[in-house]
């Protein structure tokens, strides 16, 4: 039986995590919330803060899990960049978007796509 949709949704974040920890990125926030949504993950990657969404499936039978950051999904997640950096000191020369793909099969390891400057 798959797992429930939010447990699934942690995994792929934890793998998220790892995956962008193992790139030599520095998480500095999760799961951050105001009114307007939810931010997956917020990271350093060198001098750039990289605001990261985590799309997690089991299937591609409605494609892979980046393919469903759809434009209004992109458009959401700019405002809450900037509300993110409104509510934060941290300043950073340069910005980037990246989405990081988890693939869990039923059986073997996640299949992980990380799109880096994705919108």
């Amino acid at each position: 039986m798959p797992p429930a949709r939010s447990q699934l949704g942690a995994f792929g974040e934890r793998v998220a995590v790892r995956v962008l920890t193992d790139a030599g990125m520095h998480v500095v926030d999760r799961n951050w919330r105001c009114r307007a949504g939810e931010l997956d993950l917020v990271a350093r990657d060198g001098s750039a803060l990289v605001f990261c969404e985590v799309k997690t499936r089991t299937a591609t039978g409605y494609g892979h899990p980046v393919e469903a950051v759809t434009a209004l999904k992109r458009r959401r997640l700019r405002g809450l960049a900037a509300a993110w950096l409104a509510a934060h000191d941290e300043h950073a020369p340069d910005l980037r978007f990246d989405v990081v793909g988890v693939l869990v099969p039923p059986s073997g390891l996640p299949r992980v796509r990380h799109l880096r400057g994705a919108f």
